[in-house]
């Protein structure tokens, strides 16, 4: 089986601009046309099993549309996880709807969304998602929308997983896009952290991949593409080149998704 963790889509009605949007910013080539449709299409065709679409609220106005959205779009192939927005006045609340609307954790893109990961207002927030049982999914490292401030860099979540050890934290992208390195000091290796292959195709060696999968385990990496700005083919290629057993690549491919999915 392959679970594809970390994969992105849009409602129809929007999809078009917000690729054309994000394309032109990231100055990428996009591997699907940004709807649930097209994104089903091509997991088919990569061989992937299942997927698990990180939507963001960009707005506190848009955190409810967008859980109620994700909810909709799930069924056994599909899974979502919802978003919330710090500066919504109802975000507590909105945590508590999020686990009764059947989403299985939280994206968080501290870029988009205009604040710093280890703001000490956002301990509460995390405190809750713990409580409520809800990993938390962080955008971690470089971002083109804000790129000379990095809101999310792996010390800050490293500070985070200090700072509420009962939260499970992913750490997207190994950990820090451009900040493996730092990654790699301060993160790689805390218990309480997971981290995920998405866009691990661009900017990093796969032998830095390879020595960040080593040192963290693999009982605690999530096979994942960030598609459509990655694709899972290219992932599985660079995956492929490491010297893994196969209960390994089990636990990276399919079976810590599944734990984090609360699934058989």
């Amino acid at each position: 089986m392959l679970i594809d963790f970390h994969v992105h889509a849009f409602a129809e009605k929007i999809a078009s601009r917000a690729m054309e949007q994000i394309a032109a910013q990231a100055e990428l080539i996009p591997e699907t046309d940004g709807t649930v449709a097209g994104l089903r299409r091509r997991l088919k065709e990569w061989g992937v099993d299942r997927g698990v679409i990180l939507p963001i609220a960009t707005k506190p106005t848009q955190q409810a549309v967008i859980n109620d959205w994700a909810a909709g779009q799930q069924d056994d192939t599909l899974f979502c996880y919802g978003s919330i927005h710090p500066d919504a006045p109802d975000v507590l609340e909105e945590l508590e709807r999020i686990r009764n609307l059947g989403l299985h954790g939280i994206k968080l893109h501290p870029d988009y969304q205009g604040y710093f990961a280890d703001e000490p207002r956002m301990l509460p927030i995390y405190r809750r998602c713990a409580q409520l049982g809800l990993p938390v999914l962080f955008h971690a490292g470089y971002d083109p929308v804000s790129p000379t401030v990095r809101h999310a860099s792996p010390d800050a979540l490293a500070r985070v997983a200090e700072a509420v050890p009962e939260m499970t934290l992913i750490a997207a992208h190994l950990g820090g896009v451009l900040q493996w390195d730092e990654a790699e000091r301060s993160l790689v290796g805390r218990r309480n952290v997971y981290l995920d292959t998405a866009f691990a195709s661009h900017y990093i060696s796969p032998a830095q991949v390879e020595r960040i999968i080593r040192k963290h385990g693999t009982e605690r990496i999530l096979f994942a593409s960030d598609c459509p700005w990655d694709s899972p083919a290219k992932i599985l290629e660079i995956l492929n080149g490491i010297s893994l057993t196969p209960a390994e690549r089990a636990q990276i491919y399919a079976e810590n998704a599944l734990r984090l999915l609360e699934l058989d």
